[in-house]
């Protein structure tokens, strides 16, 4: 039995443009995890930046930036979910399958769904979290302590002064 682990899933542009949603959470459900947080997100360049910068020595950087972005589908947002259970990491990547869609098992979620364009970036439909560490940084990237409905790591209440935000007009 492995420990109750948290996993950040995003339904990127290609998955939101080809109207994948529903496949894929309904193959996520499979796995019987707990979604604890869910949300539709414009991604920015910093964003997307942050989240592959493990990649950014790589040539394809700036075109995986853009794809995050939504530039290459015309839809610029993503589906971020935390899914949350025993073994969590495990059994979403075993289901997302290999990054690279011509790798990938045909009945996983980037072998049925997946392409690789002519550049040479994995339109792969789906991120999964790597590992336990990848999964923190990414979950506290996308999500903050407020938006998950668990605690899942340490969080602190600020008072913030000046902080600007968008409120409904009445």
């Amino acid at each position: 039995m492995g420990a109750e682990q948290a996993t950040l899933v995003l339904i990127k542009p290609d998955g939101l443009k080809k109207s994948l949603t529903g496949n894929i959470l309904t193959r996520l459900s499979e796995t019987k995890l707990e979604i604890v947080a869910a949300k539709i997100a414009k991604v920015s360049k910093e964003l997307a930046t942050q989240h592959y910068v493990h990649l950014q020595d790589k040539p394809f950087f700036e075109e995986l930036i853009c794809y995050l972005m939504g530039e290459l589908h015309s839809r610029r947002k993503v589906m971020a979910m935390v899914y949350w259970g025993e073994d969590a990491i495990n059994k979403v990547r075993a289901l997302a399958g290999a990054t690279n869609p011509e790798e990938a098992d045909p009945v996983s979620i980037r072998g049925a769904y997946g392409r690789i364009t002519t550049k040479g970036v994995y339109e792969n439909v789906i991120h999964a979290s790597s590992n336990e560490q990848e999964a923190q940084r990414e979950i506290q990237l996308w999500f903050g302590p407020d938006e998950i409905i668990v605690d899942l790591y340490p969080s602190k209440e600020i008072i913030a002064k000046e902080v600007k935000q968008r409120v409904w007009v009445k």
